[in-house]
């Protein structure tokens, strides 16, 4: 039983639910059902139970945050939408995941204690409700008061978090408290729970009240250090609720929605169809009732037509869903996200597109990136960041729908091919796999795809749940299963090993002492300045020298906190003392591309937008790679402007300083680009920053070795820029003395070229484009003369009478030439079929003859290949006589 001291002394009575089962606090003693959906039905459209005027969104936060802040707590600002602290989460779907799970663990104190946000957040569980159920949102911001209870510190838990909710529902917007149900229920999310009060209003969920003290271990719960009060108050539907319209995206979206109708053409929705059209959608378990099926059965109460309902829905849930999806997208490409193929990424293409196949099966026909662009005007006020990223917003929806055109192109041909298969198989349609693997592969919605059946004859049953099925499988980051050198087991009892390329990177050598040999080739010491493989940094080699011996440090690897030294050679025997030498020559030029590296990712941002993220580097020599986000491939003139940026910063010689920093002050100074890297599982990071605190060019929490300063790298030349995935740039690039040697050696093959085109370095260019004039002049007059050898040719081909057909073989090497010759003969003489060789290539060519008889011939003497009706090509290693009898054979 959960209880709270404001509800007894107010006179709540707490009932069971016959429905659900679940209990329930309510003030009225007639009240059978516990207020929430489906056991009820919504009571407040059309009549809102709200006595306080509040005129926006915008004024609905601030009345909340304000509340909480007379009440004691702090307030700050929002987290991105994109939790890059996180490493098993793409997106926050709570305001609890900006403290997961660091804060929530204990490991770092939060940044206010108690403290009040209002979190955008973003949730695609129920993506295929959105535009359809009436109050389904992808994207919406949690409003949420938290208190983290140590035991030491005791701030506030159930009674006056209760209490909190009691008081803003009733003296802040001026609800009756008859109005208000609190639901006992138990929460679950992102490793902890507790059990919680869902606060509902006309059957309407308004706010979650959880009291979170456990942590979900293997299915079961742990209790947490922690008490955490844990509260979620939902901005948009507490709107809707203060409003009473049809829908949630009326009232959410109302202005943006008027302007888009008036755009489009389509009429504004009866309100009273719509009104009762969401309340009998609310009380529907899509689980149970097909969203089909759902629109009979809505029609059956209302009293209208089923075919014209759905008529007057479609144009409207097109609007709804191009409404909310619309405003989540924007969240995310703000925040960094490249629509592709993969993570963060998939997701927001799955919103763009699902924009695109509903507009479309609503027969509405605009341009997508102007909807957008109304859409960002009605967005600015409240999130301004979503503003500033305009440009780039609009120029990515512009790519995806002319992708998706494309795409939707192929559809008759891709479909075919899908049917052809299942047909194989033994299937009559496809399956709910078949249609993922179409839109995973050709980005084919399950709705077009059914559409194009339908016209080839086949039924094709789409999943009500399709989109969220997708999205349930790109929400959570992919762990790679960790894999060590050495059992933990064996050196677990070790203590840590003391960092001394921490302490100082330019150590080059060094005394240890041998703690343990394990398996005959791993050497820990008690402390080492061989640098440890991570961050993309390869590990350190060297020798360790002892008395009687040396042995060859081949790799360096960390096993938990213990450094693990590979060798080759004889290990050092334990207790021994060891002189450690690092190859120095070698990490130093690592040092140069890590701190390289560094320089490179910030000058690329500058040039090519704030939306660039570090997708994979690999700092080595004498080349390394550094993988961004970005959606095309940059210009020469971009690269040319990053490279004289980074540059220009390692010339300004800018100082690298490394910190350790409390993981919350850090992220409160820097904000969550520390992450560039991804994210650093500790509660203290190491911050590497380049450049003054006062205007520092680069900040990154990273595990590396770096230079004191910019002015070591020497140099950084970018070697290639290639697109390597949907979304991802790859640029190798050079630093040092490695970038000396490279720019030299381009120097000497400049050179060549230059003598080659009979010119010198200075005008290599003048020659070579005289080279390139002189070389289409050649090819040109080669096309001449080969068109009248090929008539020759022609002429002269000598062809004996087989059955019906001529066959003629001849011996020609070169391909072009071939082709001419047959083209030329087979245009004479109809009849004639021509077998080119060429070393064991083999050609064959007819005027008209179906060469489907003559491949199966020479198959049988060892002819592999193929082609079409009039020409095959494959591979031939027998004698001529063999081949002429087969062909014979087939002609006759």
């Amino acid at each position: 039983m959960l209880s709270a001291k404001i509800l007894e002394r107010s006179g709540y009575l707490r009932k069971q639910c016959p429905l659900c089962k679940s209990y329930f606090w309510t003030l009225r003693h007639d009240q059978v059902y516990c207020g929430d959906q489906p056991c009820v039905p919504y009571g407040f459209i059309g009549s809102p139970p709200v006595k306080v005027a509040v005129d926006s969104l915008t004024e609905l936060r601030e009345r909340f945050l304000r509340f909480f802040e007379r009440r004691g707590h702090a307030r700050i600002k929002r987290y991105p939408v994109v939790a890059r602290w996180r490493d098993d989460v793409y997106l926050v779907g709570a305001s609890i995941y900006d403290f997961q799970p660091w804060v929530t663990s204990g490991a770092v104190p939060p940044p206010a204690n108690p403290l009040v946000i209002s979190q955008p957040s973003i949730r695609l569980t129920d993506v295929d409700k959105v535009g359809r159920s009436g109050r389904h949102l992808t994207g919406f911001e949690m409003m949420a008061h938290h208190a983290f209870n140590y035991p030491d510190k005791y701030v506030y838990w159930i009674d006056e978090t209760t209490e909190y909710a009691y008081e803003f529902f009733t003296k802040e917007l001026g609800i009756t408290p008859e109005e208000i149900t609190f639901k006992e229920s138990m929460w679950e999310g992102g490793g902890n729970a507790g059990e919680c009060y869902e606060v509902l209003v006309r059957g309407l969920e308004v706010a979650t009240l959880v009291f979170m003290h456990y942590e979900t271990k293997e299915g079961k719960y742990v209790e947490l250090p922690l008490k955490i009060v844990d509260t979620g108050y939902g901005l948009e539907r507490i709107y809707w609720l203060l409003k009473g319209t049809p829908t949630i995206y009326d009232a959410v979206f109302g202005p943006f929605l008027d302007r888009a109708r008036q755009k489009l053409g389509v009429p504004e929705p009866p309100a009273e169809v719509m009104g009762k059209a969401s309340i009998y959608f609310g009380q529907m378990d899509p689980e149970v009732i097909g969203l089909e099926k759902a629109y009979d059965l809505i029609a059956e109460k209302i009293g209208v037509d089923g075919k014209w309902l759905r008529e007057v829905f479609r144009p409207q849930e097109a609007l709804y869903v191009l409404a909310d999806h619309s405003r989540t997208v924007s969240w995310m490409i703000a925040d960094g996200v490249i629509p592709s193929n993969s993570g963060a990424g998939y997701l927001a293409r799955l919103l763009i597109r699902r924009i695109l196949k509903n507009l479309k099966l609503a027969g509405i026909e605009a341009p997508l990136v102007e909807l957008i662009d109304m859409h960002l005007k009605e967005l600015k006020v409240d999130y301004p960041e979503v503003w500033a990223a305009r440009d780039l917003i609009l120029e990515l929806v512009d790519l995806e729908e002319r992708k998706y055109k494309e795409i939707l192109k192929s559809a008759p041909t891709v479909v075919k091919k899908a049917l052809d298969e299942a047909r194989r198989r033994g299937a009559a349609s496809l399956s709910p796999d078949d249609l993922v693997a179409l839109y995973d592969s050709f980005g084919l919605p399950p709705e077009i795809v059914a559409d194009v059946a339908k016209t080839q004859g086949v039924e094709v049953k789409v999943p009500d749940d399709f989109y969220s099925r997708l999205a349930a499988r790109h929400a959570k980051k992919e762990k790679q299963p960790e894999s060590t050198l050495v059992e933990m087991a064996k050196v677990i009892d070790l203590p840590r090993t003391r960092e001394l390329f921490y302490e100082d990177p330019y150590m080059r050598s060094f005394k240890a002492k041998v703690l343990r040999v394990v398996d005959g080739k791993y050497v820990v010491l008690d402390q080492t300045a061989f640098y440890a493989e991570g961050g993309g940094q390869p590990g350190d080699v060297g020798v360790l020298k002892y008395s009687g011996g040396a042995a060859q440090v081949v790799d360096v690897q960390r096993v938990g906190h213990i450094i693990v030294h590979v060798v080759e050679g004889q290990p050092p025997p334990e207790g021994v003392e060891v002189v450690g030498e690092i190859d120095w020559e070698r990490r130093y030029a690592l040092m140069k591309m890590h701190t390289g590296t560094h320089v490179l990712i910030q000058s690329i941002r500058r040039v090519l937008g704030p939306h660039i993220w570090q997708a994979g580097a690999q700092k080595d020599i004498p080349s390394s790679r550094l993988d961004v986000t970005h959606y095309k491939l940059p210009t020469p003139e971009e690269v040319a402007e990053i490279e004289r940026l980074a540059n220009s910063a390692v010339q300004a010689n800018l100082p690298v300083y490394v910190k350790i920093m409390p993981r919350n002050e850090a992220e409160a100074k820097y904000g969550f680009i520390l992450y560039q890297g991804g994210v650093v599982p500790a509660r203290e990071i190491r911050v590497v920053q380049i450049g003054p605190d006062s205007d520092p060019y680069d900040v990154q929490a990273c595990g590396g070795t770096h230079l004191k300063s910019t002015g070591e790298i020497g140099i950084i030349k970018i070697q290639k820029v290639e697109r390597i995935a949907d979304g991802v740039v790859r640029f190798i690039f050079t630093t040092g003395l490695h970038a000396l040697s490279y720019i030299q050696e381009l120097e000497r093959q400049l050179g060549q070229a230059a003598q080659v085109a009979g010119g010198s370095r200075d005008n290599v260019v003048e020659a070579v484009k005289r080279l390139a004039s002189r070389a289409e002049e050649a090819e040109r007059k080669w096309r001449h003369y080969a068109e009248l050898y090929a008539k020759q040719m022609a002429q002269s081909l000598k062809a004996e009478q087989v059955g019906r057909y001529k066959l003629a073989v001849v011996e020609l090497d070169d391909e072009d030439l071939a082709k001419k010759v047959a083209e030329e003969a087979t245009g004479r003489d109809k009849d004639l079929v021509l077998v080119v060789m060429g070393g064991n290539k083999l050609s064959i060519f007819t005027g008209g003859a179906d060469v489907a008889p003559i491949v199966k011939s020479l198959r049988e003497v060892g002819f592999r290949g193929g082609g079409s009706r009039t020409f095959a090509q494959g591979v031939y290693s027998g004698d001529v006589k063999t081949l002429i009898d087969a062909l014979r054979r087939a002609l006759s």
